[in-house]
């Protein structure tokens, strides 16, 4: 039997900064520690002045004409931009995708259930997969099974908690129905 090794992918690196002597621009637009514009200067003059302030001379904007390219701690920079990252990956909200299963012959007791299953993940604000998957000779019955979705689709939206829509209708493939519904507020 053969092993199949899967590449691992590569993490999206932040921009790495070039500072002080990786900088490769004859000349560049130097801003100092206090923001201010000292303008347009040759690269040895910039490191410095940078090495005057006890600071590096970090390449801000490398696609400008000159590059530009502020006075200021390099570790402090990246903290600073890493903690930024950090807090705008944890206001990001994730939406999940829940999936509930329904069968062609769904007794009215389980059917309760999984409409209650479907409106906790709904207020949780999680999209909510709904599929029946007809076997055998159920495919006959494609009419039947459709109804079944539909009518299950209804119940969850008779709830006057939820305000439930439909993100993507009721599709059969190959006798797999699936719709697709979401809380909006």
């Amino acid at each position: 039997m053969r092993i199949k090794f899967h590449r691992v992918e590569k993490k999206k690196s932040e921009p790495i900064f070039r500072a002080n002597n990786q900088i490769k621009s004859p000349e560049v637009f130097v801003i100092d520690e206090y923001n201010e514009a000292l303008g347009v200067m040759p690269i040895a003059e910039a490191i410095a002045k940078a090495q005057e302030a006890d600071l590096d001379l970090v390449e801000v904007n490398p696609k400008a004409n000159p590059p530009v390219a502020k006075i200021v701690n390099l570790g402090q920079l990246k903290y600073e931009r890493e903690k930024q990252a950090h807090k705008q990956k944890m206001h990001q909200k994730k939406i999940e995708m829940k999936n509930v299963r329904l069968t062609f012959r769904i007794s009215e007791h389980d059917q309760e259930m999984r409409i209650l299953q479907a409106t906790k993940f709904l207020a949780k604000e999680n999209k909510v997969k709904i599929e029946l998957i007809l076997r055998g000779r159920e495919r006959q019955h494609s009419q039947k099974a459709a109804e079944i979705v539909k009518n299950f689709v209804a119940k969850l939206q008779a709830n006057p908690d939820l305000n439930i829509e439909i993100e993507q209708p009721l599709t059969n493939q190959g006798g797999r129905f699936t719709i697709i519904l979401i809380n909006k507020k």
